[in-house]
């Protein structure tokens, strides 16, 4: 069995392993990632050798660390990186090239409108309907997006709201609320099998399917790091955040909000962020913690959003792809019978 996982913001970790009896053997790890001292990758070799096949990503992590020597450094990698190696090689993951990607750019919609793509774009890749898509959103509103199960009266100030222009709307994944003025925000969604991310904890999946976004980013001078669980950030401050749904037919939603252009004085009259939220950032102002793209590249937004492309395209040979009339209406269902409607911005009061 083999298995290969690129340590987001690191090296390529692979393994090759047989299975007797439930237990792996004949394990041998390699890569381009540095080790030193040269011989402790036969230590590492030897405390994955015989483990359970059930053995998950903790378990082999500690018995690596438990069996490298005093002062080993492991440069690119992590032993937390082996066991995903490893786990999937057990599970015959694929990569992303795999897959045929494509890439979808197309008119502005409604928030809602957003939303509820998401969810059918998601169900029909999960279904084999549609091959794995990148996203770009366009949009013709501003709006509020919380999360899935986020309190509207806790998030919003609906005075707030109104004053400023803000719908409010909630989308289908966890995490926090997501101010979208028009035109200041780069967001994208990613949909995807299962299989690309079988094997990893559910915290290593944020990392690997954006690890494409903070090499774009770097390309235009960002020192972009992704800080767990789901943050995209650079020394100057965050940059934005991701969350994910997962479907019961196999299908994942991967979608993540950059700030491009902020008014910080308007984030805050928007949203209720209080002192608990802000108590492990290391700032009294939520508007200082985030560090909008516009300043940090100079660049128009569409110039930013055409970089990701390209990035997305010559990294996984993904082609320009389209939304069907069927999706499309599909998805305008979907506002009307869901995210329309009060019980579903209300389901957390």
């Amino acid at each position: 069995m083999h298995g290969e996982y690129k340590v987001p913001g690191g090296k390529l970790v692979v393994v090759d392993l047989e299975v007797r009896d439930g237990r792996i053997a004949d394990f041998h790890l390699a890569g381009d990632f540095f080790l030193e001292p040269d011989d402790a990758l036969l230590d590492i070799d030897a405390a994955v050798n015989g483990l359970p096949v059930e053995s998950d990503v903790s378990a082999i992590a500690a018995a690596v660390r438990a069996a490298l020597p005093e002062g080993a450094q492991l440069l690119g990698f992590t032993p937390e990186s082996v066991g995903t190696a490893v786990r999937r090689a057990l599970v015959t993951a694929p990569g992303w090239r795999d897959f045929s990607w494509e890439i979808v750019h197309e008119k502005p919609v409604s928030p809602r409108m957003n939303l509820a793509l998401d969810e059918v774009l998601t169900t029909r890749v999960g279904d084999g309907r549609r091959a794995p898509t990148l996203r770009l959103w366009e949009w013709n509103e501003s709006a509020v997006v919380i999360g899935s199960f986020q309190s509207f009266r806790n998030e919003v100030d609906p005075e707030g709201a109104e004053r400023h222009g803000f719908d409010v709307v909630r989308r289908i994944s966890g995490g926090g609320a997501m101010l979208m003025a028009a035109n200041s925000i780069v967001t994208y969604s990613l949909y995807v099998p299962a299989s690309l991310v079988s094997g990893m904890t559910f915290a290593d999946s944020y990392a690997f399917l954006d690890d494409w976004v903070l090499q774009a980013l770097r390309s235009l001078g960002v020192e972009a790091t992704y800080q767990p669980l789901n943050d995209i950030a650079s020394p100057q401050g965050k940059i934005g955040g991701a969350a994910q749904k997962r479907l019961a037919n196999g299908g994942v939603l991967h979608h993540a909000t950059m700030s491009y252009d902020m008014d910080g004085q308007v984030m805050t009259e928007v949203l209720r962020i209080g002192r608990e939220k802000l108590s492990d950032k290391g700032t009294a102002s939520a508007a200082k913690r985030v560090d909008p793209l516009r300043r940090q590249t100079g660049l128009p937004r569409a110039a930013v959003i055409e970089r990701l492309k390209d990035t997305f395209a010559t990294l996984y040979a993904a082609v320009p792809g389209h939304i069907s009339d069927e999706e499309y209406a599909e998805a305008e269902a979907l506002v009307e019978s869901k995210f329309a409607t009060d019980a579903w911005l209300h389901r957390v009061p």
